[in-house]
């Protein structure tokens, strides 16, 4: 049976505008994606994002006598895995720690201490202990999520923060607080990392940066409980911070570029994670300082020099929308955890929940309905993040 040429033309011609139609479509919701996140930039972190976008067209720039912006991939992985660094310098996140009177935290211990304690990390979030830990935030979530199936709208924030609080007292274990509240706990961490972090970002001097540092210490360490093991809740405060400040800026991604088809697929959800976390990248700016002369990029490090290395630029957050079909290189996806012995040791956890929060929201397809940027938080993130289930 021969096909009538007029009809095989059409049917091409039609096919043709359909794929032209959804690939339209497509780019049209990326960009809206794109547009907002970069909101959570320019109304809470201006200077930072200005200072980012000026100077991302070579891989390594100094900045006057001692300061080194690292955007390139190859220089960014050598700053991380082949540079020695001093974790406690002014400038730093131990630096910071420090200030703020946190010591004994993982970010201001030096050699055998600190492997020691990353060693007691990573089995705390290897992947038997986040399965554990599931079982702290997993049932919370379709608790929060469940008025969404009547038609009401969730904020995602306050759910979010609330699951990170959950996870930390999980840690805790037996030594957490009777009558603990985690949302209240997520809320001081959150309040503890604004205040140090944003003391060594660039941009202008804060006053009583430091003093209110001390302030949000003392009141974490209060939540946190006498019993409890500081270096341990600390860090997990800190790869919750990250967490909180990553899942509310994916979902928005997710649904204001019309990705729930494949966040609702089991084959291409992990895929989808991993791309979400490098376009939102929640820890743009990794601030070090280099504890020898060496090089970065092939440009000379002095012993004292300040890198401030950008992760999203390293993993191409700027250049490449996330799609679970054709995903990024893994290993470049991944450079927003960090990489080598400075990888982030709650890498595995922000993307169990991602990947946790991506399948219970997917049925749903929600959108956006309302956004708020939370202009004091450490990291580029939103205050409040209402969604609501898709007509």
């Amino acid at each position: 049976m021969t096909t009538d040429p007029t009809i095989r033309t059409r049917t091409r011609t039609l096919v043709r505008a359909r794929t032209e139609a959804r690939t339209e479509a497509g780019t049209q919701a990326g960009a809206r994606a794109r547009r907002r996140d970069r909101r959570v930039y320019l109304r809470s972190h201006p200077f930072l994002f200005a200072l980012l976008a000026a100077t991302r067209g070579r891989p390594v720039r100094r900045l006057g006598g001692g300061t080194l912006l690292v955007h390139g991939t190859a220089a960014y992985r050598e700053a991380l895995t082949r540079l020695p660094l001093d974790r406690t310098a002014p400038g730093t996140t131990g630096g910071a720690a420090r200030a703020a009177r946190v010591e004994g935290v993982l970010f201001d211990e030096e050699g055998s201490g600190h492997r020691t304690a990353r060693r007691e990390l990573a089995e705390l979030l290897g992947a038997a202990g986040t399965r554990e830990l599931r079982a702290a935030w997993h049932p919370l979530l379709l608790r929060r999520l469940a008025p969404l199936s009547l038609g009401s709208s969730v904020d995602l924030v306050p759910l979010t923060r609330e699951l990170a609080g959950s996870v930390v007292y999980a840690l805790l274990g037996p030594g957490s607080p009777d009558g603990a509240s985690p949302l209240a706990l997520a809320e001081a961490a959150a309040e503890a990392a604004a205040a140090s972090v944003r003391s060594h970002l660039p941009g202008p001097p804060r006053p009583g940066a430091e003093a209110a540092a001390v302030r949000a210490a003392e009141r974490l360490r209060g939540l946190l409980g006498p019993g409890a093991d500081a270096r341990a809740a600390m860090l997990a405060v800190a790869a919750v911070n990250t967490t909180v400040a990553a899942l509310p800026r994916a979902v928005a991604w997710c649904a204001d570029a019309e990705l729930w088809d494949q966040a609702a697929d089991p084959a291409l959800r992990p895929a989808l994670t991993d791309e979400l976390l490098r376009v939102t990248a929640a820890s743009p700016l990794l601030p070090r300082v280099a504890a020898a002369d060496g090089s970065v990029g092939g440009c000379p490090v002095r012993a004292g020099d300040q890198l401030l290395l950008v992760a999203r630029h390293a993993a191409g957050a700027h250049l490449r929308d996330p799609d679970g079909r054709r995903p990024d290189e893994l290993g470049v996806a991944r450079l927003v955890f960090g990489a080598g012995p400075h990888a982030c040791p709650g890498a595995r956890l922000a993307r169990e929940q991602l990947a946790g929060v991506l399948a219970a929201l997917a049925p749903h397809r929600p959108v956006v309905t309302r956004a708020r940027v939370d202009r004091r938080a450490a990291l580029p993130g939103w205050r409040s993040l209402v969604v609501r289930a898709a007509a």
